[in-house]
């Protein structure tokens, strides 16, 4: 398994960006489809974006759509989640996910999951 570790959460006004990053480390890393959940206060975590292990292939929420981009820095088994557009219903604690198997990842029934960020936006 990986062990991942996300930074660069915060506050930001509606209609900001923020990047989000996510550094994955373990034996076999880059055999890893990685993405990112987000979890509201109150609500269920639900899939935000995720992206295969090449990085050939990305999926995103409808919600996020055309306003986040997920990237993938291979050399140095980082992930990345470009937000902008920013609304107050962006606002959750967002976790970094990994697992060998796309399709479980995008289920949100992977294996690695780190300890989250907050990301508030005002409006």
């Amino acid at each position: 398994q990986v062990q991942l570790v996300e930074s660069g959460g915060g506050l930001v006004q509606a209609g900001g960006s923020l990047s989000l990053s996510c550094a994955a480390s373990g034996r076999t890393v880059s055999s890893y489809a990685m993405g990112w959940f987000r979890q509201a206060a109150g609500k269920e975590r639900e899939f935000v974006a995720a992206l295969s292990w090449s990085g050939g292939r990305t999926y995103y929420a409808d919600s996020v759509k055309g306003r986040f981009t997920i990237s993938r820095d291979s050399a140095k088994n980082t992930v990345h989640l470009q937000m902008n557009s920013l609304k107050p219903e962006d606002t959750a604690y967002y976790y970094c996910a990994a697992d060998l198997v796309l399709s479980l990842l995008r289920s949100g029934h992977n294996c690695c999951w780190g300890q989250g960020t907050q990301v508030t936006v005002s409006s």
